[in-house]
């Protein structure tokens, strides 16, 4: 009890840490005003964003504004990187939730297009403050966030010159309006002979920072029916265009190079083109110095920067040191609050007679049934993982409004399945012969014990995002590093969770039934390698599928698995993280109760929460 009550407080320490060193970071020690924005936009939506308001910008000397946004799947706070480096600048920022996402109303795919997603209502906003420079607003996004900024531009566009609002456009991760083509940003597969090269952007600043290793854009088709990889797309048609203002690059223009500004006169007006290719993947631009240092640099030569200030001179990594202080804080939080708890009377009865240790090394056909159970289940889950990725796009019912989560948890339940069949087998063929006692290892528990659980597990998880919802309303902050996100949410996902957490459950409880109950044995000759063992095998198919990819990604120049869209990839990023964390999370709990199924269901509420906090919602 005094154990868990020192890990508690040291938790409790760690998040309130977390919570005011981001906020000082985030607000550059007070001289920056960071407000939550909610209102309803010309749509008939309500609308979410952050607003970052430097103390300079004031009506006697208005500052420049930039909108932000997210990519497809994310949400405000993953433009934190930008926000933080701009706003101490001296840029007044407005980050956005897109429809669909974080605090922001859902909408129909068909909405989607409608006034840049939210961004360009975002623009309008911030025209209107006293204390922004109206000539002076940007617009930049990542992937769909990008994609959002040209929509915006379409939409900046119906208006007449003068009363534009937009001056410079910054696109990460997406391709430019490369033609005349009135709907979508071209891409290699759409073109059409009809299609003529054009400047859609007029006297605009525009840049892209296109990575070379970007696994959705930046692709061309050439003559010869070969795709051109990413990573020579400088060399391409369309970016050759782009620098040329819109030029066709087999009749007009010049050569010209990455990471070279080109100023050309139009309208009366000099604009700017520019592309930044850094070595990098899709999802490593919304956390990477060098895309920030593009970013900074990009804005000073197209709207100024208010205070002069080098662009690789960068604190948004301590930002994201304290938010990941409080992510750690959020786990042990988690382990010593459920240990505590187990102290307690109403909950004494959880708690087990003697600590639960680690059974003897399995011997003879045992070892086979060990290793052999291990290393099915990363085979299924591999070959599983790849398999329902187009099922899941094609058959998801309209019930489940987010097509990601729904995916993954498929996923997660067909692995649950599979896990409960391959302990059953165990069981009926080894275990019981071998002396396993399923009383005694928690799986048979009885049912007074069982609602007792589910009560605790609720309690516990109520109790860890209410920290969460704290460091919100005073702080404006979460915990959070890079695609690993713990942030608050509206009553509206709590609903939407219910509907997803069967999936979770299924998985995480089978999951922790095999780690704890079946597999906690003696391996080496330390305890602990066998929670690193489990830890492994619970995340190797996601991190083989990983090295498979990007490995053929950066020999060849583009990805392994063209049966499936690149975001399998991607999406497998937190999931080699949050599998693995399972093993240890359920291990320390079952080592003070025997009971299995208390950190299964502790765990499939949490990443339930996680991920429908932190994706797309469609209506």
């Amino acid at each position: 009890m005094k154990s868990s009550t020192k890990y508690l407080i040291a938790a409790l320490l760690l998040c309130f840490v977390s919570m005011i060193g981001a906020y000082s970071i985030q607000t550059s020690a007070g001289d920056v005003e960071v407000k939550d924005l909610r209102w309803e936009t010309p749509s008939g939506h309500l609308m979410s964003a952050l607003l970052f308001k430097p103390d300079g910008a004031t009506e006697d000397a208005p500052a420049p504004g930039i909108v932000t946004s997210h990519g497809w799947y994310n949400n405000r706070e993953m433009q934190d990187l930008n926000n933080v480096e701009l706003a101490r600048r001296g840029y007044v920022v407005i980050s956005i939730d897109m429809y669909g996402h974080g605090n922001s109303d859902a909408v129909t795919p068909e909405e989607w297009p409608n006034r840049g997603t939210g961004m360009y209502d975002a623009v309008e906003l911030m025209a209107d403050f006293p204390y922004i420079d109206q000539d002076r607003i940007g617009v930049t996004g990542h992937s769909n966030g990008a994609r959002a900024a040209n929509w915006s531009i379409i939409e900046d566009n119906k208006k007449p010159e003068e009363d534009q609002l937009i001056s410079s456009v910054l696109l990460v991760a997406n391709d430019a309006m490369y033609t005349n083509d009135p709907g979508e940003p071209l891409y290699w597969s759409q073109r059409t002979d009809e299609q003529q090269y054009t400047n859609v952007y007029g006297s605009r600043d525009v840049g892209i920072i296109a990575a070379q290793y970007d696994e959705f854009f930046f692709r061309s088709l050439a003559e010869d029916g070969t795709v051109t990889p990413p990573r020579e797309y400088i060399n391409t048609d369309y970016a050759q265009s782009f620098l040329n203002f819109g030029v066709d690059p087999a009749s007009e223009g010049e050569v010209r190079d990455s990471y070279t500004v080109y100023t050309q006169e139009i309208n009366g007006d000099e604009a700017m083109r520019v592309i930044y290719n850094p070595a990098q993947i899709h999802p490593w631009n919304h956390f990477s110095a060098d895309v920030v240092d593009s970013l900074l640099t990009y804005f000073d030569e197209s709207i100024g920067s208010p205070d002069s200030l080098n662009s690789s001179n960068q604190v948004w990594q301590w930002k994201v040191f304290f938010n990941f202080l409080g992510y750690i804080g959020f786990f042990m939080f988690v382990v010593s609050f459920t240990k505590v708890m187990v102290n307690t009377k109403s909950f004494s009865s959880l708690k087990a007679s003697e600590r639960a240790i680690a059974s003897s090394p399995p011997k003879g056909i045992g070892r086979w049934w060990f290793w052999g159970g291990l290393i099915v289940s990363a085979i299924v889950s591999g070959f599983s993982y790849l398999a329902l990725f187009n099922w899941t796009a094609t058959t998801r019912p309209d019930f489940f409004p987010q097509a990601p989560v729904y995916y993954i948890g498929v996923w997660s339940a067909v692995m649950g399945v599979v896990t409960l069949a391959i302990l059953f087998l165990s069981y009926k063929l080894f275990n019981k012969k071998d002396g396993l006692n399923l009383r005694d290892a928690g799986v048979f528990i009885p049912l007074r014990s069982l609602w007792k659980t589910v009560l605790l597990s609720i309690i516990v998880t109520t109790a860890a995002f209410g920290l969460v919802f704290i460091a919100d309303y005073f702080f404006t902050t979460d915990f959070r590093i890079w695609v690993l996100t713990i942030k608050v949410f509206t009553a509206d996902k709590l609903l939407i969770a219910l509907i997803y957490l069967p999936f979770f459950l299924l998985f995480y409880v089978a999951n922790s039934i095999a780690i704890n109950a079946f597999n906690y044995v003696v391996n080496g000759k330390r305890e602990w390698l066998n929670t690193a063992l489990m830890a492994l095998f619970n995340g190797l198919s996601a991190i083989v599928i990983v090295a498979i990819q990007y490995t053929h990604f950066f020999i060849e120049g583009d990805v392994f698995f063209t049966n499936v869209s690149p975001i399998v990839g991607i999406w497998l990023f937190p999931i080699i993280v949050i599998i693995p964390l399972a093993a240890i999370i359920t291990r320390k709990i079952y080592h003070e109760t025997k009971n299995p199924y208390l950190g299964g269901i502790i765990y499939a509420i949490i990443v339930t929460v996680m991920m429908v906090s932190n994706t797309l919602t469609q209506l």
